[in-house]
């Protein structure tokens, strides 16, 4: 499984176990519902930004940004 598959599986579970619909979903993420259909069927790449937004929206907080990799 690639990993646009594996998001999409993860949003999907998700957000079926609070009881969101798409709908619902994409509006409290801020986000169009056709965007989170196709984000559910792994037929689009997201943006770190947006994957971000989805983890603080699932994860209930913002994390401090992690610090770079020394080379």
């Amino acid at each position: 499984m690639d990993v646009r598959q594996r998001l999409a599986s993860n949003l999907r579970r998700l957000r079926n176990e609070r009881g969101w619909s798409q709908e619902d979903f994409a509006d409290r993420a801020g986000i169009h519902r056709t965007y989170v259909s196709d984000l559910e069927r792994g037929a689009r790449n997201p943006t770190i930004t947006v994957v971000e937004r989805l983890a603080i929206l699932f994860d209930g907080q913002q994390h401090a940004p992690a610090k770079a990799v020394p080379k």
